[in-house]
């Protein structure tokens, strides 16, 4: 899905076919993971300084300069709502909603690969394992209410200017709307978009590729009792993922979340229930 996002925007910019689009944001993925957590950490801190400029930028320029966004997202009537409607409360659409929201549950699970390497918690730094633990673990759920919150501000400011709903809910639309509020020219505020989407893209991907790889590798090490090494099964986990995209994932994805959000729910239950219940 992250790939697919990233393809959206090189088709943008450099008019680059879909499909090839996809195999160039699967192979780019492969040289940032195969060595671990520590190539991953310093791409991470490297990109992090633009990420963030990129990302908060376009907001404060639309702070400036349309004052009334805010009042206009907060009195979003929906974009399903006809003549004549009232603004009452849909469970329907807020459940449809939800299930497009519950897989991000399982982002949580995948903190737990970067919690491994916290150092043994001691009496001297007890303070900041347990800030780590909690803030990479449950803590993250504040992070990506944020994220969401920025996106359907974005999505609704988009709508506003016009732009059709199957392009207003694409990150890559919605940035290259926000940045022509920096810069009037529309093939630089188009570049910018394509940098900020590309390197947010990777930027949750390495980490995706780098879950998956270790998911696989415990899964089949399990099964056959074999390891051939995590580099193996992030080029499985690559390839699947391509293999996707490329049969049209980003195309159907609301469809597939309904039924994934019942099972990742239905797992997270399970961990919790074990952990709180039957551990103790």
């Amino acid at each position: 899905l992250e790939a697919a996002i990233m393809s959206m925007a090189l088709n943008m910019i450099l008019a680059i076919p879909l499909s090839i689009a996809y195999v160039i944001s699967a192979l780019l993925i492969i040289p940032l993971v195969t060595h671990g957590i520590s190539r991953i950490s310093l791409f991470q801190a490297w990109t992090q300084p633009v990420w963030l400029i990129l990302q908060v930028l376009p907001l404060i320029f639309i702070a400036l300069h349309e004052t009334s966004a805010f009042e206009q997202w907060l009195t979003f009537p929906g974009s399903r709502t006809e003549p004549g409607d009232s603004n009452s409360f849909n469970i329907l659409l807020f459940g449809s909603a939800s299930a497009v929201i519950f897989p991000l549950i399982a982002q949580n699970g995948e903190q737990a690969d970067f919690l491994r390497f916290l150092p043994e918690k001691t009496p001297t730094n007890k303070i900041q394992w347990w800030l780590a633990v909690i803030g990479a673990g449950p803590g993250w759920v504040i992070f990506g209410v944020i994220k969401l919150l920025i996106g359907s501000f974005l999505a609704v400011l988009a709508l506003n200017h016009g732009m059709l709903p199957s392009l207003a809910s694409d990150p890559a639309h919605m940035y290259a709307m926000a940045f022509t509020y920096i810069t009037s020219n529309p093939d630089i505020a188009l570049w910018l978009t394509g940098i900020f989407v590309v390197i947010s893209q990777l930027k949750i991907n390495v980490t995706n590729a780098y879950a998956g790889s270790i998911a696989w590798g415990n899964f089949f090490s399990r099964l056959t009792h074999s390891h051939p090494g995590r580099v193996v099964w992030l080029f499985f986990n690559v390839t699947i993922a391509l293999m996707l995209m490329e049969l049209g994932l980003y195309q159907a994805f609301e469809s597939i979340l309904i039924t994934y959000a019942c099972l990742v729910v239905a797992w997270v239950g399970s961990v919790v229930a074990d952990l709180v219940i039957n551990k103790p």
